[in-house]
């Protein structure tokens, strides 16, 4: 259905409340399935749960793929296989331009570097997670509730912090957190 389709829509009442309870209310694994559904990310073991607002192709949604409460997630923006995505994290892949000769930011995407972003497969981004413009996280990284990454990441790094730097790693073999302590070796790379 196309967008200008939807906005001539009219719902009765109990169909508009049916769908604020299915968007906003019901959160649970045969909903956000249905979600994914409706969203062209299903028949994938993808899962969506209520409020996220998901404005990327679905051919750049992997799968087994999880998108919690209220993600954001815009533009040029690839998510691979196996990835869990927790409540409230924004993934906008765009970018905006200061013009001095107006003043002020444009109104629209620049198109001066590679602004796309990677969720690289087997990852987990916790809640409130930032991924700005240009960003490549690696295979396998957990990224730390509140996090705002602004540089790739290597694969199996642990994040944190604001901006996110890498405070630890996983062990692919045995799925060990081998946690940086302030003088060790790597701490604080990730770029």
């Amino acid at each position: 259905m196309e967008p200008t389709e939807i906005r001539k829509m009219q719902f009765t009442d109990e169909e508009y409340a049916a769908y604020v309870r299915l968007t906003s209310m019901s959160d649970n694994a045969e909903d956000d399935r249905r979600r994914a559904d409706c969203l062209g990310l299903g028949g994938r073991g993808n899962m969506v749960a209520p409020g996220a607002i998901l404005r990327i192709p679905p051919e750049q949604v992997g799968s087994d793929i999880f998108f919690g409460l209220y993600v954001y997630a815009n533009g040029n923006v690839t998510v691979e296989d196996h990835v869990l995505i927790g409540p409230h994290c924004s993934i906008a892949a765009g970018n905006h331009k200061f013009d001095p000769a107006t003043g002020y930011f444009s109104a629209r995407t620049e198109k001066d570097y590679d602004n796309s972003i990677v969720i690289g497969y087997g990852s987990w981004l916790a809640s409130n997670v930032t991924v700005t413009a240009g960003v490549k996280i690696g295979r396998a990284n957990l990224i730390c509730a509140g996090a705002v990454v602004t540089h790739s990441t290597p694969d199996y790094a642990i994040m944190a912090g604001i901006p996110a730097k890498q405070v630890g790693r996983i062990d692919p073999e045995t799925g060990e957190y081998i946690w940086f302590s302030a003088k060790s070796e790597g701490e604080g790379s990730g770029t």
